[in-house]
């Protein structure tokens, strides 16, 4: 992750989202960035033992035509779309994301229930999008 980026974000947002962002780049650290790469760029100790390429997540909007798209996201994250590289509700991690349900709104009004951990981990990587 390249610091600058995380500390002009930190400035840019509220002090709740902030502190999401904070929570987010911890709970990436330990639940995320074994395959995908300290910075998010796909490049993890365990992405040699994936069968499927492991993305770079700091691109994530710039595959979507520059527009970060956080329900997909949330939904990838908790589960709900079964990504075969996460084989369903991220089953490396257990219950990491369990028992911290929380509401959010959707950028178009959805309201989403999902972990809290998830929804900074979402937070956290919409802040570390990087351009074209």
């Amino acid at each position: 992750m390249r610091p600058l980026v995380l500390i002009l974000c930190l400035f840019a947002y509220p002090a709740q989202a902030a502190t999401d962002i904070t929570l987010g780049a911890e709970v990436f650290a330990g639940a995320c960035a074994a395959c995908h790469g300290e910075k998010a760029t796909g490049d993890g100790p365990m992405r040699d033992l994936i069968t499927i390429p492991v993305p770079d997540l700091t691109r994530i909007a710039a595959r979507n035509g520059g527009e970060f798209p956080w329900l997909k996201v949330v939904h990838i994250i908790d589960g709900r779309t079964g990504l075969r590289g996460h084989g369903g509700p991220m089953p490396l991690f257990g219950t990491v994301f369990a028992g911290d349900a929380s509401v959010a709104d959707a950028r178009d009004g959805t309201p989403v229930i999902t972990s809290e951990r998830v929804l900074a981990v979402v937070d956290y990587l919409a802040a570390i999008q990087v351009e074209e």
